[in-house]
């Protein structure tokens, strides 16, 4: 049977809710001159009411209604005007004569081609909805999609006991086609490897499955050797290559999931078919998270060799300074006296002997030749003192993984066939005609001998470096990783490419062609360039100056009155002392954010809310499900372990924090802060703990500390709707578009802002593609330089800060990559914080890498010119960062528990404590929200000081009315809180 609750009870208020607000108001139920006409043909006004409700219902959102349908003042309210009937109230008496309502409906039926839904539809649009159910087995989703279809068809939308069933049905069937395609090529002998899988591993209490499942994350040879142990166990099942390629990969992934937070007997209890397709599903997935994992590892591991060997070359040095330093005091003290002696005519070698007798001298030349090192150099001749790390596992590394060159690195692949040979024996040394164009110049001097021989190790370090980067840049890549693959598989197919360029355009291009769109621009620039030039002419820029050293512009002074802190203090002092326990709580009781969290088999929200809060509060508090099991009466480690693995996902906090997102916006208040259009993201640093802190990476921004980064999404009125992990050293700005796309909330973000870390060229390219004015903050923006779209114009008082001109003919030659690079980032093919990072990697002559950059100068350039004429621009960008930064003294209070380190070894815990604390902060930031305007209309009515424009100036972030620790007691009645009013 197919499961029956596919909604949230939210979900199905909100399905078919009829308009309210006046934007969808006049989008839908504006009524024709036709459509008035033949409405008061109507007899009464509570006929013509109902006729013009009807039509418009059924318009949109595609349904009739009855007397038990809610609709609300406003929307009648807005068809009577139009009717110009006054008393709208009579709109009632329409229900008392049901058969007129069912009559009107076969009038609209024949008049506009509206069609009831029956039995006969229902088999056809599960057929319909099959492609999506495919993609994405959400109820609400697929609802949609039926009721969009529905529409199309000019069908009535039936009612949601209707909807769902349907729904439910094409779930279950598309999950059954799902699984009959990941297992139609299995044979008999897969099931029996497959089976192998679900029993124990010898000497272990866990199976052969979640050992494979098993992370190893220190950068260490014995922890590559396991991973690629688990590849090889993978290796042996010998899947057949194509299996999986015709699944969509989100719903791969989930199926992957499932099967990962399962026991082996839970999967035993499947049956066959989803049995098998879970396993399928999951080794699909855990093959190329292993294989990411390998490469990571090595990574870590020769970048560890070469800190280690740059610290012995320091360390050399430092033990050999004080010798160093005599012989230069000695060389000074002679050369000093070979100048006198020479000045004066004297005998050289007496005057040296005068200093030092010549036996101790030519004792203390040989002494000082040991010291001395050739001309180039460095900390590189170190490294083979740890060769033996990498021989450890390195064959095997090779070996494991199948590399593909691309045609600029067919060398250095050449050159890893070199390498496996002499681990192999087959080779004692590097053959003279080695490949060796790929060698950097810096290893020059350790890989090619004097007698013209090569040196093994250090070619073979050469060899592994250069993988390294290539690997990295994508110019090579490896079959069945995900980060790793051919730059081509992340974009969208070229064919798909061309129907959603023609379907969904970019927000910023539309149907423009590439001269249509480029003129565009560089018509904005020259137009800019012009008034900017002029100002700087008459030395009329606010609060700007362009010299011989550039653009440099006069710091912002805080526009804050005194008054302001006052005010603030006041509204604080009113605020209720509350737990965040029962802080959560009350807001749950708004909000219903917790019936966001749903089971990962059947989508039923939680039950127990107080067992998730009691989760979602351990990952926001950085405590830990064992220390929160005895700091919360009534939670076992058992119980919540259980709700963690069920329902705790990145998808459920994002849904629940749209949530708060949403409500946070929607509050009154809310106005005094912003106009909602405008977001800022920035980055705060956790420093890594426990084992943690041997597998984290050091962020030079950050200092030497090793950590994580939770890069956060803050919009103007003060919501946190998305936060992203970062546990590399990439910069910050590698994560800006994805905070921008992949919330949930109802958001029209138009501006943006970050701080410097957050900018790069093809940042403001993509940015300005997708549909969003990017506004960094630019440190030493006197270093930074425009472009010109020409070599015909000239701006003599802004000659300082040209750097040239941009090549127009670069962008145009890669036009349609650059579409195809944008649009797939849109629809989610790959995520722009991945491509980002394999653009900023990639060699110097990668096309479509320098033409997206020209195209960041452009947009760059436009941004700086209004940046220099702007001080409301200027104003906008420090009060948006503020937010973000005012932001992080809570997110660190929150997130108090051991110092705030992140002790977990996994990314997908890491990143549930970054989603759990940013749900926590979203919740106190509401209730702040909701409690500060309480409070606002109590001082409006009774202090004689007040002052409206304060309002502007209060902030939601305060936490010092809210205990944050002790012990986690939930209250089984949610209480509603009061002002302390004194």
């Amino acid at each position: 049977m197919p499961r029956r609750s596919v909604f949230t009870e939210s979900e199905k208020q909100a399905l078919l809710i009829i308009p309210t607000e006046l934007p969808e108001l006049s989008k839908y139920y504006l009524l024709s001159e036709t459509e008035i006409s033949l409405i008061n043909q109507k007899r009464g006004k509570h006929n013509k009411l109902g006729f013009a409700l009807l039509l418009c219902c059924m318009r949109y959102p595609g349904l009739s209604f009855d007397a038990e349908t809610d609709i609300q003042p406003q929307t009648i309210k807005f068809i009577a005007d139009q009717l110009k009937i006054k008393d709208f109230s009579v709109w009632h008496n329409y229900f008392k004569r049901d058969s007129t309502r069912r009559e009107h409906i076969l009038e609209l039926q024949s008049l506009f081609g509206f069609k009831t839904f029956t039995n006969l539809h229902y088999q056809d649009y599960i057929k319909k909805l099959m492609p999506l159910v495919k993609q994405n087995d959400k109820g609400i989703i697929v609802a949609n999609q039926l009721i969009t279809l529905l529409h199309m068809d000019k069908i009535i939308v039936p009612s949601i006991s209707v909807i769902e069933r349907l729904c439910a049905e094409a779930i279950t069937i598309g999950n059954q086609e799902l699984y009959t395609d990941l297992t139609a090529p299995l044979t008999d002998k897969h099931i029996l490897e497959l089976n192998e899988l679900l029993k124990p591993k010898p000497e272990t209490r866990i199976s052969n499955l979640h050992w494979l499942l098993q992370p190893a994350t220190i950068p260490k040879p014995k922890h590559i050797l396991l991973h690629i142990e688990r590849l090889k166990l993978i290796g042996k099942l010998n899947l057949p290559n194509n299996i999986g390629k015709n699944v969509h990969q989100n719903r791969l992934i989930r199926i992957a999931k499932e099967g990962k937070n399962m026991p082996a007997g839970e999967i035993l209890k499947f049956e066959s078919t989803r049995r098998y397709a879970t396993l399928v599903a999951v080794i699909i997935e855990t093959k190329a998270s292993i294989i990411d994992e390998i490469i990571e590892l090595n990574d870590k591991i020769l970048g560890n060799i070469f800190n280690k060997a740059k610290h012995s070359h320091n360390n050399e040095f430092q033990n050999s300074s004080k010798t160093i330093n005599e012989k230069l005091n000695l060389y000074v003290k002679i050369g000093q006296i070979l100048i006198t002696a020479k000045q004066n005519n004297k005998d050289p070698f007496q005057a040296i002997e005068a200093v030092i007798p010549w036996d101790d001298f030519t004792k203390s030349v040989s002494d000082t030749k040991e010291l001395a090192k050739p001309d180039s150099f460095d900390s590189l001749y170190k490294i083979t003192a740890y060769y033996s790390w990498i021989k450890r596992y390195m064959i095997e590394f090779l070996e494991a993984l199948e590399f593909k060159p691309s045609n600029s690195t067919t060398e250095l692949f050449k050159a890893l066939g070199i390498v496996k040979q002499m681990y192999h024996g087959k080779l004692r040394k590097v053959p003279d005609k080695a490949p060796t164009i790929f060698i950097k110049k810096q290893w020059h001097n350790l890989v090619f001998k004097d007698n013209g021989a090569i040196d093994k190790q250090f070619y073979e370090f050469s060899v592994l470096t250069e993988l390294k980067n290539t690997l990295r840049s994508g110019d090579i890549w490896v079959v069945g990783s995900r980060k790793h693959k051919d730059f081509d598989e992340y974009l969208l197919d070229k064919e798909i490419f061309k129907e959603k360029r023609l379907e969904s355009p970019l927000p910023t291009v539309g149907s423009c062609s590439f001269k249509e769109f480029i003129t565009g621009r560089t018509d904005i620039l020259k137009a800019t360039l012009k008034e900017v030039h002029e100002l700087a002419l008459k030395d009329e820029l606010h609060d700007a100056t362009i010299n011989d050293d550039g653009l440099k512009i006069t710091p912002l002074i805080n526009s804050v009155p005194e008054e302001a802190y006052s005010f603030n203090q006041k509204v604080y002092a009113l605020l209720p002392k509350i737990k965040i326990t029962n802080l959560l709580q009350e807001v749950d009781t708004w909000t219903n954010y917790t019936q966001h969290f749903t089971h990962l088999k059947n989508e039923k929200p939680a039950g127990n809310n107080q067992l998730l809060l009691t989760v979602v509060l351990s990952d926001a508090i950085n405590l830990g499900l064992t220390k929160m099991a005895e700091a919360c009466p009534g939670a076992t480690y058992s119980k919540l372990s259980s709700m963690q693995a069920w329902y705790i996902r990145e998808d459920t906090y994002t849904r629940a924090q749209a949530v708060l997102t949403n409500s946070q916006h929607q509050q009154e208040i809310t106005k005094y802060w912003g106009d909602g259009n405008s977001s800022s993201s920035d980055g705060q640093r956790f420093t890594a703990g426990g084992t943690n802190q041997h597998s984290a990476t050091k962020n030079p921004k950050y200092g030497r500390e090793p950590g994580v980064t939770y890069y956060g999404h803050i919009s103007d009125l003060y919501a946190p709707f998305h936060m992203s992990l970062i546990t590399t050293n990439l910069r910050d700005s590698t994560y800006v578009l994805d905070g921008l796309l992949h919330h949930e909330a109802d958001l029209n973000i138009y501006e943006h802002y970050t701080d410097t870390a957050g900018f790069t060229d093809h940042v403001f390219a993509l940015m300005h593609l997708l549909g969003f004015k990017f506004a960094p903050r630019i440190r030493d923006l006197s270093d930074k330089r425009i472009y010109l779209p020409s070599k015909s114009t000239s701006y003599p008082a802004l000659s300082s800060m040209v750097g040239g001109y941009l090549n127009l003919k670069l962008i145009e030659q890669n036009w349609d990559e650059i579409m195809r690079l944008a649009m797939s980032i849109k629809h989610g093919t790959v995520t722009s914080s991945l491509i980002l990072r394999k653009l900023g990697s990639y060699p110097r002559q990668n096309k479509l890498a320098l033409a997206l950059r020209e195209l960041g100068k452009l947009e760059r350039s436009i941004f700086m010119l209004e940046w220099s004429k702007d001080p409301q621009l200027r104003r906008r960008v420090q009060a948006g960062l503020n937010k973000g930064e005012a932001r992080h003294a809570l997110t660190r209070a929150v997130h108090f528990n051991r110092l705030g380190e992140i002790r977990d070894r996994t990314f997908e815990n890491q990143l549930h404590r970054a989603s759990g604390l940013n749900l926590v902060v979203g919740a106190i930031i509401l209730w702040n929200t909701v409690y500060i305007e309480k409070a606002v209309d109590y001082l409006r009515k009774t202090d004689k000081d007040f002052d409206d424009d304060s309002i502007k100036h209060l902030s939601p972030l305060g936490w010092e009315h809210i205990n944050l620790t002790g012990d986690y007691i939930w209250s089984n009645v949610p209480r509603t809180s009061q002002l302390r009013i004194p």
